[in-house]
């Protein structure tokens, strides 16, 4: 019987904390981060708005150290356990500001926010310099502020000032507090991933390497598997629901790395939706069109594309662009591990072809520029929003200009991510051209059977769907 280990340490700015998470304690290993920094009047700046990640009234940054580097991430604290911490550091909007020789002094990115009236009832400004801050500590540009802030509501000052804060805080060049003590922090998070054990009580353990985590779900099958538990951790802060005993493989250290081969690419189920969407953007347009807007930042820092691919949802965001580059899963046990078309792992709503031993270690993605792949997400609102339809499509031509090869995959079109096979086997060794294109558009429509809810009706996403099929053929004319 394996020990348990009740206590995760990682650094609060400068302090080394040591915390025990147990039925003894105050805090339990399903405690958020923000209800543990609200708990002490001292770090109260993070403010619950919507615990479910969406408003970014509660953003906090966390520190991690790769290859003695900095990475400041920012995150919704609201809809994030405590053990996520362990061999990190949390900053939040208390360590920004100082008190030199009796002189209160505001961090540079607060000066410039107050500068342009960035913020009038306060309330969401917290979370909105705590973006900021992860933005300037990221050396991030001008392009990219609508990424850092989609995940900041404000309701009072509008957007306008804020965003011209953020211009010349991106243009800004000064040196902070954090920046003379890199070297010292860098030292001490090397020193805690050294000596760190892995988190591992009753209802809650976080493996830190892949061996130990396939023994542990061998030994407890019904575990349930966490990554980011961005998804998760709303059954918690949301329905109140007591949450299952948990088996968290976010400090993983082989399920968090992309490697690239000639022929593929090799990406681990704890690779974040921030890290693949930045590996990605150069090599394929489509999974950055998806990845822009998938959630916001500080929901992509966390939630990884295991969960994403294990949830199975039928408008999970990456799932059809995985058909389309035809991704294998490769599922593991202790014993073996066995590689699986998207086809073959989803099974039908929400289900899945793993085994109660089983996870995702990684995914492996195809490389292949003899083919054509286009993406389109299509939501009420064009950042943080749930997919009311989605579409990943693959094409590739002969040298005759006809259709060697095709994949139509949609989202939130049926009970789980599907292709649209009527009309692939239509366009099938046709020429690239509107005619086919309309046709296949008019069976798209014969094909499925969607659902009505809250976010289209049936009939509209029949007409969604139809119309990016029309929409994939103008934008991709040979």
């Amino acid at each position: 019987m394996r020990e348990e280990r009740n206590n995760i340490e990682f650094l609060l700015n400068d302090e080394l904390v040591n915390l025990k998470l147990d039925s003894d304690s105050d805090f339990s290993s399903t405690t958020t981060v923000l209800e543990w920094l609200r708990s002490n009047s001292d770090y109260l700046g993070a403010k619950e708005g919507c615990a479910e990640g969406d408003c970014g009234a509660c953003t906090v940054v966390i520190v991690e150290e790769v290859n003695d580097k900095l990475i400041y991430k920012a995150v919704t604290s609201c809809i994030l356990f405590l053990p996520y911490l362990h061999g990190k550091q949390l900053l939040t909007v208390e360590h920004l500001s100082k008190t030199v020789n009796g002189e209160y002094e505001l961090h540079p990115v607060q000066e410039v926010l107050a500068k342009y009236n960035g913020s009038q009832c306060g309330y969401c400004t917290p979370g909105i310099v705590m973006s900021l801050f992860s933005f300037y500590k990221n050396q991030e540009t001008e392009e990219d502020i609508q990424n850092s802030l989609s995940g900041n509501l404000c309701r009072c000052t509008g957007y306008e000032s804020i965003k011209e804060a953020a211009i010349e805080i991106g243009e800004s060049d000064f040196v902070d507090e954090f920046a003379n003590k890199e070297k010292h922090i860098i030292a001490r998070l090397k020193e805690l991933k050294q000596n760190l054990q892995a988190f591992d009580s009753a209802n809650y353990i976080q493996p830190l390497s892949l061996e130990e985590a396939l023994s542990i779900k061998q030994e407890k099958p019904d575990l349930l598997l966490i990554g980011g538990a961005s998804d998760i951790a709303l059954l918690k802060t949301k329905k109140h629901q007591e949450l299952p005993a948990i088996l968290d493989l976010s400090n993983v250290k082989e399920l968090k790395e992309i490697t690239k081969h000639e022929s593929y690419w090799e990406i681990g189920a704890s690779v974040t939706m921030e890290q693949l969407r930045l590996e990605m953007v150069n090599d394929w347009p489509d999974f950055k069109k998806i990845l822009d807007v998938f959630g916001s930042k500080q929901i992509r820092n966390v939630a990884t594309i295991g969960g994403n691919v294990g949830s199975a949802s039928p408008i999970g965001d990456i799932l059809p662009l995985l058909m389309a580059h035809q991704a294998e899963i490769i599922i593991q046990s202790k014993h073996e591990a066995r590689p699986e078309s998207l086809e073959e792992f989803i099974l039908a709503y929400r289900k899945t072809s793993l085994m109660p031993d089983e996870l995702i270690s990684k995914i492996i993605i195809p490389i292949d520029k003899d083919w054509i792949f286009w993406s389109e997400k299509v939501s009420k609102r064009k950042q943080l929003d749930i997919s009311t339809i989605s579409a990943a499509f693959a094409v590739r031509l002969t040298k005759e200009k006809k259709i060697g090869a095709i994949i139509l995959a949609y989202g939130g079109m049926a009970a789980m991510p599907v292709r649209a096979t009527m009309a692939e086997e239509f366009l099938l060794g046709k020429e690239f051209e509107e005619a086919h294109f309309e046709k296949a558009a008019q069976l798209i429509t014969e094909e499925f059977e969607p659902i009505t809810d809250a976010r289209a009706s049936k009939e509209g996403r029949a007409i969604l769907a139809a119309n990016l099929m029309r929409k994939f053929y103008f934008e991709n004319l040979p």
